[in-house]
């Protein structure tokens, strides 16, 4: 049986002092800069990992991360946050930490609630899920020290996301995030769909004033303003019944459009069943978040990959060699949040495999 590493071994491979490793893995602030990446190679060559109960006890923290568990709503696209959740459990694990799922049904209750699990010693930072326009936990967590990263870009109200004037988001300033790059995967979607089908595709999303909708809606925009065509833009609730109402009657009143993408799986189904009750069963059709009800219809739809995502939320909570210490904020070069923006792949299906789409142009 292979001998696991030890503070002294990890001291040893880094040459430094073990006092000094101890520092790195507790107060890593206190340790300079050139020295702290020497010590974390070694800990990531090595595969040291400290014992968790002991290091609880010594730096009175729960080495525990705080995550809202959602609320059951039925429906297709939850998925994707299931995923999400159990890749961050497992990833978390790897590093020695846990992860503590609570449920909270408003942005007033899951504050109430962090405060006491934070205040009783049960966990040390919080991931949030489901960022809105100015949202309040965001500002509570700032406001009261607490490490925390979000899965979702920190979206203003103001049609700027939280960054450039493209409503990307990206390059926000407000706090550390990582999440999927919507507007690529429609984009890639889009392009895939003139390439295919025809100059006129249509986009199915959800009402304006949603962040990530209007992300999504964005990438099929500039993939149709980039080709030099036009197609309606439609929106519904999240419904399979009413985007299949939405697009029977759509596309009884219009029958020249040559395909439609959708802002989630949800919609796309309802599109699907609108186009096979109207005799185009082969309409193509495009979806988000590549769900289980889509594959069963051989609906093509874009991969969100939520593992990389759990990946980056970790990597920004913690740096990226797997040490236990949770940061407070990490900021690039230019004083902005640090972010993580995973790019999605489309997943095609019932047709051949589309050739690579030039990359979506990048608008800053």
């Amino acid at each position: 049986m292979t001998k696991a590493p030890t503070v002294e071994d990890v001291a040893r491979a880094a040459g430094v002092s073990r006092q000094t490793v101890s520092n790195v893995l507790n107060t890593p602030d206190i340790v300079r800069a050139p020295t702290r990446e020497r010590v974390e190679l070694a800990i990531a060559e090595l595969g040291y990992r400290p014992h968790a109960a002991a290091r609880r006890l010594r730096t009175r923290r729960s080495s525990t991360i705080g995550v809202r568990l959602d609320p059951y709503a039925g429906g297709i696209s939850g998925v994707v946050l299931d995923r999400f959740v159990h890749a961050l459990t497992e990833r978390a694990s790897e590093r020695g930490m846990r992860i503590l799922l609570y449920a909270a049904r408003t942005p007033g209750e899951e504050i109430e609630r962090i405060g006491d699990l934070v205040d009783g010693g049960e966990i040390d930072a919080v991931v949030l899920t489901g960022t809105s326009h100015e949202d309040t936990r965001t500002i509570w967590l700032q406001e009261r020290g607490v490490p925390f990263v979000s899965f979702g870009r920190p979206w203003r109200s103001d049609g700027d996301g939280a960054g450039g004037g493209d409503g990307s988001g990206v390059g926000a300033g407000g706090h550390s995030w990582a999440d999927v790059d919507g507007a690529a995967g429609t984009y890639a979607a889009t392009r895939h769909l003139l390439d295919q089908a025809g100059p006129k595709i249509a986009f199915l999303g959800w009402p304006e004033g949603s962040g990530t909708g209007d992300d999504r809606a964005r990438g099929w925009s500039e993939a149709m303003a980039d080709a030099g065509s036009a197609g309606p833009r439609w929106h519904t609730e999240e419904s399979v019944g009413l985007a299949r109402e939405l697009i029977g009657a759509a596309l009884a009143a219009d029958p020249t459009v040559d395909a439609v993408v959708c802002v989630s799986d949800s919609l796309a189904i309802g599109a699907h069943l609108a186009a096979t009750a109207l005799g185009r069963p082969d309409l193509p059709v495009v979806g988000f978040d590549n769900t289980p009800a889509a594959e069963a219809l051989g609906i093509s739809s874009v991969e969100q990959l939520p593992e990389q995502v759990a990946a980056g939320v970790l990597d920004l909570l913690m740096g990226p060699t797997g040490g236990v210490v949770l940061r407070r904020e990490q900021r690039d070069s230019a004083g902005e949040a640090a972010y993580v923006l995973v790019e999605p792949r489309l997943v095609v299906r019932g047709a051949p495999t589309p050739s690579p789409s030039p990359p979506r142009p990048a608008r800053r």
